[in-house]
């Protein structure tokens, strides 16, 4: 397994969401990302989730909530990648990917467009 700091998992997590487009940025809505070091028990090798109610399904209704939330999980990045560069290529996919969620992309969308 690769080894990397958190502070340094972080930091590429952070660039990740730097360079998504400011368009794309600017309508992101009550959203926050976190790193986690480990995954749900169950799914041991889980690299993001997105938990919350995608912007496609916001109605009236949604007021109130808590924001939604996209975690990216450091432990199954670090035992996937072979290279410090995978780390960072991984990571950005995994970023893009969780967003992409946010804005009511589907897994299967996200696979035939290279992001899966």
């Amino acid at each position: 397994m690769l080894e990397m700091t958190r502070d340094r998992f972080e930091e590429l997590v952070s660039k990740a969401l730097d360079r998504i487009p400011p368009e794309l940025t600017r309508v992101m809505d009550n959203v926050a990302v976190f790193v986690e070091d480990e995954p749900p028990a169950d799914d041991p090798e889980l690299l993001g989730l997105y938990e919350g109610t995608p912007l496609t399904e916001r109605g009236e209704w949604y007021a109130g909530v808590l924001p939604d939330r996209i975690t990216i999980y450091m432990g199954p990045t670090l035992r996937y990648c072979e290279t410090q560069e995978d780390v960072v290529d991984e990571v950005s996919v995994t970023v893009v990917h969780e967003v992409a969620h946010h804005f009511g992309i589907e897994d299967a969308r996200l696979h035939e467009l290279g992001w899966g």
